[in-house]
């Protein structure tokens, strides 16, 4: 139950701050179109916004894929307790799913 009690606090931690970047977002965009800025930069924003979103996602899928594959290895390692070998995984596997992502998003095309 003690658990259950920490992850409240980082939840509404997590909730606000999601919540204050949305806000910051939405406030800019009006500000943009209330300022009569041209069609073009405002699509130009856009496109890269949701270029940013798409790149952000593909980073935690590979990063996310490759920590998975680390806690399969500790797994079949035996690890059974945290100690360097076992965080030498993890750490080694977000830094290769980092280097995949560096990869993948440098021969995209923009």
């Amino acid at each position: 139950m003690h658990d259950l009690e920490l992850l409240i606090p980082i939840t509404f931690f997590v909730c606000v701050t999601y919540a204050i970047k949305s806000i910051l977002e939405s406030r800019t965009r009006s500000k943009l179109i209330a300022a009569n800025s041209s069609e073009e930069l405002i699509r130009s924003l856009l496109i890269s916004e949701e270029q940013q979103r798409r790149q952000a996602s593909l980073r935690w899928g590979i990063v996310l894929s490759c920590l998975a594959g680390g806690f399969a290895l500790i797994q079949s390692f035996g690890y059974n307790d945290v100690n360097p070998g076992a965080i030498a995984v993890l750490l080694g596997a977000t830094g290769v799913g980092n280097l995949a992502f560096y990869a993948i998003a440098r021969n995209q095309p923009k």
